[in-house]
């Protein structure tokens, strides 16, 4: 879905990037950015992470370009309350409160 939304991107702002590889592999991908043959894009919930780790530097944010996590649950709705209690601080620790309710 990131891809996709980065290729819209790409092309409502007629940005023409010079693809030189394409990689299913995370890890592959970071140490290819990392050793400045290329770019690649990171969730900005763990920018620092990223850049500590990998010793990366940012060189843009897109508000366009979103990735979305979904949680799926067997019941309807939570009720034990050690999972509502996780569910809620992962919520608000990854997402602050920019993040609807399910």
């Amino acid at each position: 879905m990131v891809r996709r939304a980065l290729e819209q991107w790409f092309e409502a702002t007629d940005i023409r990037p010079h693809v030189v590889g394409e990689f299913e592999d995370s890890a592959l991908l970071t140490v290819f950015g990392q050793t400045s043959l290329g770019i690649f894009a990171a969730p900005a919930v763990i920018e620092t992470e990223v850049q500590q780790q990998y010793g990366v530097e940012v060189i843009g944010r897109l508000d366009e370009v979103r990735e979305r996590f979904y949680a799926i649950a067997v019941e309807r709705k939570l009720k034990h309350p050690a999972i509502v209690a996780l569910s809620e601080a992962a919520r608000q620790t990854l997402f602050g409160n920019d993040v609807e309710a399910v």
